[in-house]
């Protein structure tokens, strides 16, 4: 082959792939310019329809950004759509606990343990349903010291593992729970004050899974591993409102476990061991534990999604 005429097939070959290249570009110019000139709510179909069908029946309260963005709705803790109440403010009907200990005071299912009368743990349950996945609201106050939690997917009847506090007994078993619980404690102490917003596994070997600030996860076979941090132990604890009423949110989905307290993230727990006590459904309820202490819960509120 001649020098000349590889000159020409060179030149030829460069050509062609700088028109491609030529075309290529013309067409995303293109595209950009057609792109341009959409509506702004074709362009962002997608964003759009992160709210889905069913909620276009719905009041809009997302917060819009730019280019057709929104942030999620505000948190609204009264917001009730599709949850069901399970206290009723003024009796503990389907409720069952020791009568000696848990009373109906201003709206609120109350327990107490004085030093004239001290109470060991005990548990007053829901037996209107059981439940798996769900969110669950409500409103609880520690007060004079001690604390509480609120089982969910718990059952009652179990053999207990703890011996009671010396002078103390046992309540009947049927007012003790085993299961997951999210934790709330007076801070009569900081290690009692670091336990407010944790999973806990009452009454099983498991004990504390996810510490407040954790996001952990278990799964056959290994211990539990720490997958990241919300935040600071203690400074998520300022959160917490001391004699004040807090408002408590549960959330569980599948394995998936969240707790959140007045609007803060304070601990998330995967277990993805099928067989886990865990992953079972079962009873919500309501703890006290320590003397003295007071223990009150109201506005509770829950969404079963299965």
């Amino acid at each position: 082959m001649t020098m000349l005429r590889r000159s020409w097939l060179w030149t030829s070959a460069i050509t062609s792939v700088l028109a491609v290249v030529v075309m290529g570009l013309t067409g995303r110019a293109a595209a950009a310019e057609n792109r341009a000139a959409e509506p702004v709510s074709k362009r962002t179909a997608v964003s759009g329809e992160q709210s889905g069908g069913s909620a276009s029946s719905q009041p809009d309260k997302r917060i819009k950004r730019d280019h057709g963005f929104y942030e999620p709705e505000p948190l609204d803790f009264d917001d009730h759509q599709g949850y069901v109440q399970i206290f009723d403010g003024v009796s503990l009907k389907s409720w069952d606990g020791d009568p000696n200990t848990w009373h109906v005071e201003d709206g609120a299912i109350v327990g107490e343990s004085t030093k004239e009368k001290p109470v060991a743990n005990s548990y007053i349950s829901f037996h209107g349903f059981e439940a798996k996945d769900f969110d669950l609201k409500f409103e609880i106050r520690v007060e004079n010291g001690g604390g509480s939690g609120i089982q969910y997917r718990s059952q009652v009847g179990l053999p207990w593992r703890r011996q009671p506090p010396p002078g103390q007994t046992i309540p009947e078993l049927k007012w003790l729970m085993t299961g997951p619980q999210a934790d709330f404690w007076f801070p009569v102490t900081p290690r009692q004050s670091e336990w407010t917003g944790q999973f806990y596994s009452e009454n099983t070997p498991l004990g504390i899974l996810a510490w407040r600030g954790q996001v952990v996860e278990s799964a056959p076979g290994s211990h539990p591993k720490l997958l990241g941090n919300i935040g600071n132990r203690d400074a998520l604890g300022d959160y917490v409102k001391v004699n004040d009423w807090n408002q408590y949110l549960i959330m569980a989905r599948g394995g998936t476990f969240i707790h959140v307290i007045n609007g803060q993230l304070m601990a998330v727990y995967v277990d993805d061991n099928p067989d886990s006590s865990n992953n079972k459904p079962g009873l919500v309820g309501i703890e006290i534990e320590g003397t003295p202490t007071k223990v009150s819960v109201r506005n509770i509120w829950i969404k079963k999604l299965n």
